[in-house]
């Protein structure tokens, strides 16, 4: 029984170290794909107001409507 009272407390220690690890690295995952998810939010924004510019424009060649 001394045996268990003298590993105990380091026991619990560690317990407490690899729980406290996990929420750190759950967090930090989670982080990351909350970043993920608004990059790629952010990058079909700019994808999608691109192509709108790019369809507002003239073809080459061809006056645009001030032109007129």
């Amino acid at each position: 029984m001394e045996d268990v009272a003298v590993l105990l407390p380091s026991i619990v220690v560690g317990l407490l170290f690899w729980f406290a690890m996990k929420a750190i690295f759950n967090a930090d995952k989670s982080e990351r794909q909350a970043e993920a998810r608004a990059q790629a939010e952010a990058d079909a924004r700019a994808a999608q107001s691109a192509e709108r510019r790019q369809a507002d424009e003239p073809p080459s060649g061809q006056p645009g409507p001030e032109a007129k």
